[in-house]
């Protein structure tokens, strides 16, 4: 298992949250892992989950291990929620995982994110600035930074 991280934290609010690692059960077709065998072969490419981290929890289902019973904590999850924390199977991380999107990442709230968020006493992520956003703070009166001059 290697510690990995895709982005520096202030790029990525995940990798100083992890809130929904530890409240949601990761659970998947069992042909997104090793199969035991250590050799990466999903199908179609990419590498697997290694399946020692996983167990089964039906015919065809894996879960990771650490969600399919509470308490909740992914395996793969390295770190202190809240502050730093990474997953340290990122780069071939299951379905459920690639598929959960922050809240306003694809441009909308993702309620279980910001459930999770709130779990943890963390507030949930609102939606990004944009350019017009801080145009209008100046113009409605709210104070530039103190490193910032105006010509107004």
């Amino acid at each position: 298992m290697t510690n990995e991280h895709p982005s520096p934290p202030d790029e990525n609010p995940c990798l100083s949250c992890g809130a929904c690692c530890t409240r949601y059960r990761v659970s998947f077709h069992w042909t997104e892992t090793t199969l035991g065998d250590g050799v990466a072969r999903r199908e179609p490419g990419g590498p697997h989950v290694p399946v020692e981290l996983t167990e089964p929890i039906g015919p065809h289902r894996q879960a990771m291990r650490g969600t399919a019973s509470y308490p909740l904590r992914c395996v793969a999850l390295v770190g202190e929620i809240g502050c730093s924390i990474g997953c340290a199977i990122h780069s071939v991380r299951p379905s459920p995982c690639r598929e959960f999107p922050r809240s306003w990442e694809n441009g909308e709230p993702n309620d279980r994110c910001d459930a999770s968020r709130i779990a943890f006493g963390l507030p949930p992520l609102g939606p990004p600035p944009t350019p017009s956003d801080s145009e209008n703070d100046t113009q409605a009166g709210v104070p530039a930074t103190p490193n910032s001059r105006s010509n107004v």
